[in-house]
């Protein structure tokens, strides 16, 4: 940050103050005593208070000229015109490697410099500190020395040119424009990946994916080679180990010869360590395991940070997938059967995970269970249901985790039963999606010193995210326009995607899954001044929601009409009608849009996931996800920053929605709330609980019953007062 002459110090603070709600002598008397622009933006930081939160603009308006200027000087252009030759950036940073060749072979330089014409410089003045400082230091491109080359607005429309980049020259100039105009003006944000790497010559643009283990050596190790693989290449990772078999298991025939799946988590837990995003952040890495395996109590203390060492494993995330037989069984005070997978495929013949209740209260899954439960050849541990639970909520309240994943709700809702079956969820517990194993088949020698390995591909699952911001699109009345490009985006998404693991790309194009979500809830109640504990929340989360899966499952039939539908749609509840009639979608615009779908197919198999973002929450200066605000006023507490920060467009008639923060609010409404979504959401939602540490076993009991009743199909980390959760940044969109 370089010094000021007084007289550019009055100009700056003036350009910063202008039209703010604050007092810029307070600026302009501290700021005679130093002449840096790293000063003045601490002066106004620290002005920042529930009364005075305009702060944040002044502060963002000084140091986006201190971008401006450090742009202008790498790329050898007039800061005064704040934005340079948006061509000679993409040739510039196309020849130093950064950019995607694919920028110039796409686009002539004609359309490049009408882009250019297109982008909007104020609209950087959308940001807020925070915003702009978390786009600024790691999203923007800059050259391999980290030197700052692009600016703001030319990352959205490189992201928009990228994503359109396979359209139709007729309409490419046109929906590149819609994709900016929804980018540039906060309406919605994309991934992270695709925040970060969109245009850029490395890197991959899907959030997460799952992976299904089979019970063999040669699929354990598989899978941890590809696991290491999409690792690198940045993305969040979900793993299903149900299906392998317990501690104490036989072995070709030998009994108590298998250690069981801690040992295979634990190796899953250095590649996580070790295999990190390019140095930036260890993996991440979320394993689910049936509530019904005979490992499920080592399993569930994981994460403790006493007891045995050996048997930990601290830099995974854990999630259990609970049958509602197990919730009935709790809330009764039953019993409960451990079995081994693998001897229940032995003996009964059968794989129990591969089973569901077709209906609530009833269905194949229990009956199976019972027959095993009735076996006498099956060995078996028997513990009461509610020590389960407890073991659960011990760890949640020390760890945040585990997550819970409703199986049986997940799979009744699947659009695509005819297609699998739904184990897990991803790291973040919004994705529910086909899944199934691949299969080693045989290895042989083609040629010499040629060996090939051949493999029956299973479902691998793959997150393709990106999601409204409802505290500007929705006041502003853009849901109908927005909705109609951003699926055209993250449908592009799939196409244009390079992963590292060919079963991703393969269940990408199956399915061509996406998962459009929303952020910014409460800010949504707070400018419509609508109490989070009430009805009216309620009621509008349903109506609202209903809107948005309307819009988008109209335009992935609209983009069907253009495109085609996914491979898997015959056979899928699409396909049948079933998808609204399980809804209750009965007033005339759904089924006119239920008999289109039949006519003209659908684009995406599954279309709707609401993840957490809360870092590109944050750039939209919004609130994150569905969740409540931490506070009116706190500090945002990163490893590289501490920032004061309240509740977006804060005012006296705000502030009365926002009072009632995160761990005030009761949860019951919040479940309330997310229950009626869910109903519009064909896949799931990051849903948090936020209780304080001091919370009554009773009580934590309560809300999972109550969440599992309402029909939820997961629920993510429980954010108590005492844990410090790690955030999942990779579903942030």
């Amino acid at each position: 940050m370089v010094m000021t002459a007084n007289g550019q110090i009055s100009q700056l603070i003036e350009y910063a103050t202008k039209g703010l709600n604050i007092d810029k002598e307070i600026l302009l008397e501290k700021a005679n005593r130093t002449g840096t622009t790293e000063n003045l933006i601490k002066i106004a930081l620290e002005n920042i208070d529930e009364a005075n939160p305009d702060w944040t603009f002044a502060a963002s308006r000084i140091y986006l000229k201190e971008l401006y200027k450090t742009a202008a000087e790498n790329r050898g252009y007039d800061a005064n015109l704040r934005y340079g030759n948006f061509y000679e950036l993409i040739t510039t940073l196309t020849e130093k490697g950064i950019y995607s060749e694919h920028l110039l072979k796409t686009y002539k330089k004609e359309e490049i410099d009408y882009f250019a014409e297109v982008v909007q410089p104020e609209r950087d003045l959308l940001f807020n500190y925070l915003g702009l400082y978390t786009l600024a230091t790691r999203y923007l491109a800059t050259d391999h020395n980290k030197n700052t080359y692009e600016l703001p607005q030319e990352r959205w429309m490189i992201i928009a040119m990228y994503l359109m980049q396979d359209e139709a020259q007729v309409n490419r100039s046109h929906y590149v424009t819609e994709a900016y105009w929804a980018l540039s003006n906060l309406y919605m944000t994309v991934a992270t990946p695709t925040l970060t790497n969109a245009g850029k010559s490395h890197g991959q643009l899907s959030s997460c994916f799952i992976d299904t283990v089979d019970d063999s050596l040669q699929s354990i190790y598989d899978s941890n080679t590809d696991i290491a693989k999409l690792s690198k290449n940045g993305g969040g990772i979900g793993v299903y180990m149900g299906k392998i078999r317990s501690r104490g298991s036989s072995i070709k025939g030998y009994k108590n010869m298998s250690s069981g799946v801690v040992p295979w988590i634990k190796q899953l837990n250095n590649t996580a360590v070790n295999v990190d995003q390019l140095g930036t952040r260890k993996g991440a890495i979320a394993i689910y395991l049936d509530v019904w395996h005979k490992d499920i109590e080592p399993f569930l203390d994981l994460k403790l940070n006493n007891g045995d060492d050996r048997m930990r494993a601290h830099d995974i995330f854990t999630g259990v997938s609970l049958p509602d037989y197990f919730m009935e069984q709790v809330e009764n005070r039953g019993d409960w059967h451990l079995f081994d997978p693998h001897e229940v495929r032995q003996v009964m013949g059968y794989s129990l995970e591969d089973f569901y209740d077709e209906e609530k209260g009833d269905g194949t899954w229990r009956q199976r269970y019972l027959e095993c439960v009735q076996s006498t050849e099956l060995s078996r541990k028997v513990v009461p249901a509610i020590d389960i639970i407890k073991r659960i909520m011990k760890s949640q309240l020390e760890s945040g985790t585990p997550f819970m994943f409703y199986r049986d709700e997940v799979n009744r809702k699947n659009n695509n039963p005819h297609n699998g079956m739904i184990y897990c969820s991803n790291l973040c517990t919004e994705i529910t999606q086909n899944q199934s194993p691949t299969e080693f088949l045989e290895e042989y020698v083609e040629a010499e010193n040629t060996i090939v390995k051949k493999y029956k591909a299973g479902d691998y699952v793959v997150c393709n995210l990106s999601s409204i911001n409802l505290g500007q699109a929705v006041p502003d009345g853009v849901l109908e326009r927005l909705v109609t490009i951003q699926v055209r985006m993250l449908d592009n998404v799939i196409d244009i995607n390079t992963l590292p693991i060919k079963q991703t790309q393969m269940t990408n194009q199956k399915y061509r899954a996406i998962g459009l979500g929303t952020f910014g809830w409460h800010h949504l109640l707070a400018k419509e001044h609508i109490h989070w504990e009430s009805d009216e929340a309620v009621s509008y989360a349903d109506n609202l929601y209903e809107k948005i899966a309307y819009l988008t499952i109209k335009n992935s039939m609209e983009l069907s009409k253009e495109k085609g539908n996914y491979p898997a749609f015959e056979g899928s509840k699409w396909q049948k009608g079933s998808y609204f009639t399980e809804k209750g979608y009965t007033d005339e615009k759904w089924l006119n849009l239920k008999r289109d779908v039949a006519d003209n197919g659908i684009r995406n198999g599954y279309l709707m996931a609401v993840a957490p973002n809360s870092s590109t929450s944050m750039i939209a200066g919004s609130t994150a996800s569905i969740d409540p605000i931490f506070k009116p006023f706190y500090y945002e507490e990163k490893k590289d920053f501490k920032i004061a920060v309240t509740a977006p467009e804060l005012d006296y008639q705000s502030y009365d929605v926002y009072r009632r923060s995160a761990y005030i609010l009761d949860q019951r409404w919040s479940i309330r709330q997310n229950a009626a979504r869910q109903k519009h959401i064909d896949q799931s939602i990051s849903f948090n609980f936020y209780v304080p540490h001091t919370i009554k076993a009773s009580v934590m009991l309560d809300l999972h019953l109550r969440a599992w009743k309402e029909g939820l199909k997961t629920t993510y980390y429980v954010r108590s007062t005492a844990n410090d959760v790690e955030e999942c940044v990779w579903c942030e969109s």
